[in-house]
């Protein structure tokens, strides 16, 4: 009787580099799911060049997680804590699977829709820094901004980094400042900052 072989990952499976603190340099897995763009190394280094006296001590939110790059990235930068929210199962494993390789006790996974989860905030949570980094074309940037303010999400100057399709004429809460922007091909990032 032939035996078995392993299953092999699936080819197009990659992972993601954090590129600075106590994890610095580890590799972690990334599905490979339809709609799934983890940040790029080249996005990312900006992005917290932006945050890099913010994300230590801070309460995380990384709404759409995917690969839980950005999440994971202020985690590795001593975040106080962090919350992924990804919809898709496969992937929301492989966040219970990285955080269980880094052997962290200060991060959760909720497998849910985010839009669902922003809906209502019956634990009264707040954080101090949000990523908004939705599948593209789907509508759902500007519905998941408006729930964050509208549902008391975000601390009083919370950061909430947003990063879309670069054609997306994005509405931000009135009382949300643009801090930082930057376009890289077709994506648009932007840093706000809450202003109660």
């Amino acid at each position: 009787m032939r035996k078995k072989k392993p299953a092999k990952p699936h080819q197009n499976d990659g992972v993601i580099r954090i590129i600075s603190g106590q994890f610095k340099g580890r590799k972690l897995p990334v599905k490979d799911v339809a709609g799934l763009r983890p940040t790029t190394d080249r996005i990312k280094e900006t992005v917290f060049n932006w945050l890099m006296q913010d994300t230590r001590d801070a309460t995380v939110l990384d709404c759409f997680a995917g690969s839980g790059g950005l999440g994971f990235e202020c985690l590795s930068r001593f975040a106080k804590s962090a919350c992924f929210i990804e919809l898709d199962n496969q992937a929301a494993q492989q966040l219970h699977s990285n955080i269980n390789t880094l052997k962290l006790s200060n991060a959760r996974v909720l497998n849910s829709n985010s839009i669902n989860v922003l809906t209502n905030n019956t634990d009264g949570l707040t954080f101090d820094l949000v990523f908004v980094d939705p599948p593209f074309r789907q509508n759902l940037a500007q519905q998941t901004c408006d729930l964050l303010e509208q549902n008391n999400w975000l601390t009083d100057d919370a950061l909430i980094y947003v990063e879309v399709e670069k054609e997306l004429n994005l509405s931000s809460p009135s009382n949300w400042q643009i801090l930082k922007e930057k376009q890289a091909g077709q994506v648009l990032c932007r840093l706000y900052q809450r202003n109660n």
